[in-house]
Formats: structure tokens, sequence, C-alpha cells
């Protein structure tokens, strides 16, 4: 697809003065204009209709960007498109969800068209080719942080804190032999970005006091199974698991108990997760809230700040918080 960028390429001149010789909103010379016009016949270049009628003004459209790759847990990734859509209406913005894995040529193709005034990006991996925002001409926001985020601008939970944070809990009520299961394999082949740092926080919050492994585990009641057996394996001394995998907190607790563990009575078990993932259980999870209204909100917010010329934080990193229920209690005497 010919680009508004190829068009000026080709033309020798600025995407914008492409952008004003098509749309008229802007004075240009005789010249340029058919520079201009002879590169779009020669390209086949083929302005949005929107885009048209609204150079030099906005399109109340944002565009976020989740795409939903294997081992994405669907559910709470709604929770956080909820929240935008929420938050982008009272401003006057629709959202344009784009789901599919929009690397850089799908970012180019919606900011070239002018469909929408600003992004908001999600599933953000340490490593992202999408970080071309930062020359995009677009103001955008990411839910999330790459090991680079210099120029950005980002949000999310800590969470780094929110692992170190759960292995303090567990360490604070006795318990010295410990585990993580953690996100899908393929999240952290990916090298997502909050699942690499809840490793890092747990595996940081140890400092040699502690004997605990991590274990990665597929989505399915099958795979919490072979995982419980596992850790019991080759830590038969377990008492506490941090469990940051939403969709198998339930599965995993029942395979615990079917291999004769009772949750609190002998294995305590903390989440990060929604809280009310946590609280519906049938034993109720200690968790660490994963807030995705606030941090949807605090997204669109930056944007419209961004969108109306307002200096912004280029991190905001949100504090971990932990609610006690029913699923952690102090070690048993051995």
């Amino acid at each position: 697809m010919v680009r508004i960028t190829d068009v000026a390429r080709h033309a020798g001149v600025s995407p914008s003065t492409v952008s004003y010789a098509l749309s008229g909103k802007r004075p240009i010379s005789a010249q340029t204009r058919r520079r201009v016009e002879a590169a779009v016949r020669e390209l086949g270049y083929r302005p949005h209709a929107g885009a048209r009628s609204l150079a030099g003004s906005r399109s109340n459209v944002l565009a976020l960007v989740i795409p939903l790759r294997t081992g994405i847990h669907a559910p709470v990734v709604m929770r956080f498109a909820v929240s935008v859509v929420t938050t982008a209406r009272r401003h006057d913005h629709d959202v344009l969800l784009l789901t599919q894995e929009e690397g850089e040529d799908g970012l180019r193709r919606v900011t070239d068209t002018a469909l929408v005034d600003a992004l908001i990006v999600m599933d953000v991996q340490l490593h992202d080719p999408r970080l071309l925002l930062r020359a995009l001409g677009r103001p955008s926001v990411l839910i999330g942080f790459p090991r680079e985020p210099e120029g950005l601008t980002c949000v999310d939970l800590d969470f780094r804190a929110a692992g170190e944070l759960c292995v303090q809990r567990l360490a604070g009520l006795g318990h010295r032999v410990v585990a993580l299961v953690g996100s899908p394999p393929e999240v952290y082949v990916r090298g997502t970005a909050f699942a690499q740092r809840v490793v890092q926080g747990f595996t940081a919050a140890d400092r040699g006091r502690l004997a605990s492994r991590v274990h990665p585990c597929e989505a399915t009641p099958a795979a919490a199974r072979r995982v419980a057996e596992q850790l019991l394996r080759e830590q038969p001394a377990l008492t506490g698991v941090v469990v940051h995998n939403e969709a198998v907190l339930e599965p995993l607790i029942e395979a615990f108990e079917q291999l004769g563990l009772r949750v609190p009575g002998d294995l305590s078990v903390i989440a990060i997760c929604p809280d009310e993932t946590a609280a519906a259980l049938r034993v109720p999870v200690t968790s660490v809230a994963l807030p995705s209204a606030e941090l949807g909100e605090r997204a669109v917010d930056l944007l419209m700040r961004k969108l109306t010329g307002t200096g912004v934080p280029e991190a905001t990193l949100l504090t971990p918080r932990l609610t006690e229920r029913a699923s952690t209690a102090p070690r048993s005497a051995p």
C-alpha cells in the first residue's frame, strides 16, 4: 500500500506538504502542487476519504493496539479495552481496536491515513519492533515498559515490585521453599515485558534466604496438573506458591489439593491477577491486584494531555497493592 510518506519522498517534499496540497487547507505553490499531484498519479496513491476531509483537524479516534497473540488471557485484555473505551468516550473520542500483529507496517498504515489522532499500545515486549512510535508523528502511550523506554510515554503496574511483594509476604509468613507458576512459555519467548519483570522481582526477593523455582505454565488444567506434580517432585518441602497466570489459578489449586496439600493449611498461594478473579474462587486467593481499569484510564488521560500539548511524565509506575484473603497462612512447624 502506497503511503503519504512514499508520495512525499517521491515528490521531494514533507508529508505535511503532501497533506496540505491534497486538502487545500494551506497555500502551496503551484509548482509544488504539480509535483505532488504527479507523484500521486505515478504511485497510485489513494488518500483515505476521512484523511482528506480531516486534514489539519482531528478524527476524535484513538487506536488501541492489542495483538491477540498466543498465551494472552483474553478476559484480562478485554478489561483493559473496556476501560480505554469508556474513558475515551468521556473525552468525546471513539476507539479503533487493532487485534492483529501490528508491526511497523501496520502502525504506519494507521497513522499515514489519518484514521486516528493517537495510539495506545499493549502487550509491550522488552525489544518491541513497534517502538518506531517515536518517529510516527502521532501521540502515543504504551501500557508496558520496553527495556529502553526513553522518548516514550509508558504506564504500567510495577510488576517487578509486585513479584518482590509476593515473595516478601510469603517469607514474612515463614515460608522458605517457594515457587512461581508463571505465564505460558511463549510469553517469555517473546520477551513480554510484564512477565519478565515479575520473574525479576520474584528472584530478586529471594536474596539467598529462600529456595525458589520458576515454572512457566500453559493455560490449561492439564498443564496446571503437570506443573503441580513437577513442583512437588522437585521441591517436596514446598509451602508457598506465587501464580502469575490467571487461567490456571483455580485448576492449579485443585491439582495441589488432589495431590494431598490443603490451601492454606499446607500450601499458601498468592496470585497477581484482577481482584475480582481472586475473590471469586472457592478459596479466595490473596493477591496483588492487576489494576486494568486504572491503567486504561491513565493511558487515555495521558493521551488527551499530549493532544493538547500539555507535558506528561515519560514513566508512570503504579505501586502494587496486596490484599490478604483465605489462601495464605503462617507456615506450619515441620
